[in-house]
């Protein structure tokens, strides 16, 4: 059990996530939110709580002024809250013997841009350049303790092979490649989902693959072609079915007819592991998604 959308979530609580840095600025202005969601998802259901780094890299802090050392210590702090989270949510509920993990978000480069390419993939850039991109974080994040690694809301095969690249150099470091696409088909460029498992299930410190910020609607078909591909397990955590518009920074159309609470056991009997929700979800969500799924499903999927 996965946790929601956090930079949404933030959002709804009166955070300010205007501009480039979107959630990553909260790590500044008010890091004790982020430490306070995180509770709230472990409080709600989730055993995994994915950290606020997803829009943290060098190249978008220095662009707003932001120091290498300052980064640096902006990533580790996005992995320390959801550890103290997590240490907090323990020492106030001794009862509760379940597994929790912290996953350090690796955003994608279209994140760096602000302009909704982790939605395109139209990069332009080689894989080697993308290597050299994610390089630095990677490493950075790699080292902070956290549990595992969600690469996610990947658009185009060549940043997971970036990523696979970069996971052969660190062999103790484990993670997930979570890919987005508007038919649960292909990925938003065009490459088949079941390639994009493929590369994963070649990939040993790979623990699972799947699918984040899609509509719901589409995670079915995604979970089909991720399985044509790997026998990795399968990772689903979609939005709640609008849209995100660059332009206004802005979401549009409405959520889906149905929650991820009415969803999710379809999907579980369909292949997928690691279930949760995206942009536009929250604790309640998780809660009601919780709830719907057994407990003995639960503890088999540790």
């Amino acid at each position: 059990m996965l946790d929601g959308g956090l930079a949404t979530e933030l959002e709804s609580r009166g955070c300010d996530i205007s501009g480039a840095l979107w959630s990553a600025r909260v790590l500044r202005s008010n890091p004790e939110a982020i430490e306070q969601l995180h509770y709230d998802y472990y409080a709600a259901g989730a055993r995994v709580a994915i950290t606020a780094s997803y829009q943290a890299s060098y190249e978008g802090f220095a662009a707003a002024g932001i120091g290498a050392e300052e980064t640096t210590r902006l990533l580790r702090l996005s992995v320390d809250l959801a550890r103290s989270a997590r240490e907090r949510y323990r020492r106030e509920h001794p009862d509760d013997h379940r597994q929790l993990l912290v996953a350090a978000s690796v955003g994608p480069y279209g994140a760096t841009t602000h302009d909704g390419a982790e939605y395109r993939g139209d990069y332009g850039l080689s894989v080697t350049q993308l290597v050299a991109f994610h390089e630095r974080r990677f490493g950075v994040l790699a080292s902070t303790g956290a549990d595992l690694l969600a690469c996610e809301t990947i658009p185009v095969l060549d940043e997971a092979r970036a990523y696979a690249e970069l996971l052969g150099s660190l062999p103790d470091a484990c993670a997930w490649l979570s890919f987005t696409s508007p038919d649960g088909v292909v990925t938003s460029h065009g490459e088949p989902l079941a390639d994009c498992a493929r590369l994963a299930d070649g990939v040993a410190n790979v623990v699972a693959v799947g699918v984040n910020c899609v509509r719901p609607e589409i995670v079915g078909n995604a979970i089909r072609s991720l399985k044509a591909g790997t026998c990795k397990p399968i990772v689903v955590y979609p939005n709640s079915g609008e849209r995100w518009q660059a332009g206004d920074e802005s979401w549009h159309g409405k959520r889906a007819d149905l929650s991820l609470a009415a969803l999710a056991p379809q999907w579980i009997a369909g292949g997928a592991r690691f279930v949760g929700g995206c942009c536009r979800t929250g604790p309640s969500d998780i809660a009601a998604l919780a709830g719907a799924v057994p407990r003995e499903r639960q503890a088999n999927a540790g």
